[in-house]
């Protein structure tokens, strides 16, 4: 077998869905595989995987063991030479796959590849490709100085070689997965790709990032900084610090006492200001099923407005919230129209193909909603 997709869920029952069926699309003429490895989810999203998705590997974990375990444990009965770690919160571009293996199979001594993720509102995620978080860099951006933690020397929508990617995409061969010996379980959350990637690049591997092939993820690296948040950050970099670097009190210290600085200046940065959502002019609903947007429109009783993919350039799309039919219109498409809408005040949602429900995110530290009609 090529491919093995796995995703680790929590309690993303919709969110998972469109994941499950974007990756349907992209492997249509694959030898491949899904894996869903579910830590404990309380909805009924495994119940949902067995109903619409029988031929996914479906493994039910009886407690929340946490992001390495619960991927360590779907690799374990992965087939695929290639593996695909993926979060449950995002939808691949139908030609992801094809092109990172295409990358992947060009570059010798590669270890693991990374692609532009783009967030719910339009834009890159800039955690998309890392440098490694050294004890300053980590510091700084913990106080909000982030320019020497993400690798900026490569523009977004080209390639080259990175250290660190992010555990919400990431592409490489299992042998290498193995080798390494996967994430490594002393952590729980946070910090276990930037270990990963570490490790990788020790053992004489070199990762790389691809920005012409787009994933969306709806909720990215600036999720509510809140006090517990800072703590997971901390936790995390203190494990990778003592296991990668000289560990020393003084380092200790440092990293401590830029934790309560953190939490201090976020604390006064968030109370001070909260962007309010753009007012809407009208609703599009890029489709050509009319029952459906009769449907959409009458369950939300809201009057919307059907356009075409062909005909979005002769229509003035601001202010406006903007659905897309992904029955209709690819995936690749609605996000190329995503990034040239993003700064247009549009507001973005997705109904993914088969669904009776639209899914999207308003702000990249929300893993944001879904309404069902």
């Amino acid at each position: 077998m090529k491919l093995s997709v796995v995703i680790l869920n929590y309690n993303v029952r919709f969110f998972l869905e469109q994941c499950i069926r974007s990756v349907q699309k992209a492997i249509q003429h694959w030898d491949a595989e899904i894996i869903v490895i579910d830590n404990d989810s309380k909805d009924d999203s495994c119940q949902m995987v067995k109903t619409l998705f029988p031929n996914v590997v479906l493994i039910e974990n009886k407690e929340n063991v946490g992001f390495s375990k619960a991927n360590n444990q779907a690799v374990a009965v992965a087939k695929g030479e290639y593996l695909c770690i993926l979060n449950p919160d995002t939808a691949v571009s139908e030609d992801t796959f094809r092109k990172t293996i295409e990358y992947y199979e060009s570059v010798e001594k590669i270890g693991a590849l990374g692609v532009y993720l783009m967030d719910g509102t339009g834009n890159f995620l800039p955690e998309s490709k890392r440098n490694l978080p050294t004890p300053k860099v980590s510091l700084m951006k913990l106080t909000g100085f982030t320019q020497k933690y993400y690798a900026n020397h490569i523009i977004d929508s080209e390639k080259g070689e990175v250290e660190v990617l992010v555990g919400a995409f990431m592409i490489l061969k299992k042998s290498i997965y193995n080798e390494v010996g996967g994430f490594d379980e002393d952590y729980f959350m946070y910090g276990e790709d930037i270990d990963f990637s570490y490790k990788i690049t020790n053992a004489g591997y070199k990762n790389h990032y691809l920005g012409n092939t787009t994933v969306l993820h709806y909720k990215g690296e600036s999720t509510k900084k809140d006090d517990a948040y800072f703590e997971r950050f901390y936790g995390a970099m203190q494990i990778f610090y003592q296991k990668h670097f000289n560990k020393n009190f003084l380092l200790g210290s440092s990293v401590s006492a830029g934790v309560a600085l953190a939490k201090a200046v976020h604390k006064i940065s968030f109370d001070k200001k909260v962007e309010p959502l753009p007012t809407l002019d009208r609703n599009y609903f890029f489709t050509e099923n009319i029952e459906l947007l009769e449907k959409l429109s009458e369950s939300t009783a809201t009057i919307f407005q059907m356009v075409s993919k062909n005909m979005h350039p002769l229509v003035s799309l601001e202010n406006s919230l903007l659905v897309f039919d992904a029955e209709y219109i690819s995936y690749a498409e609605i996000f190329k129209l995503m990034k040239q809408l993003k700064n247009k005040n549009n507001l973005f949602r997705i109904r993914p193909a088969g669904c009776n429900f639209i899914i999207g995110s308003d702000q990249s530290d929300e893993k944001g909603g879904v309404v069902v009609f």
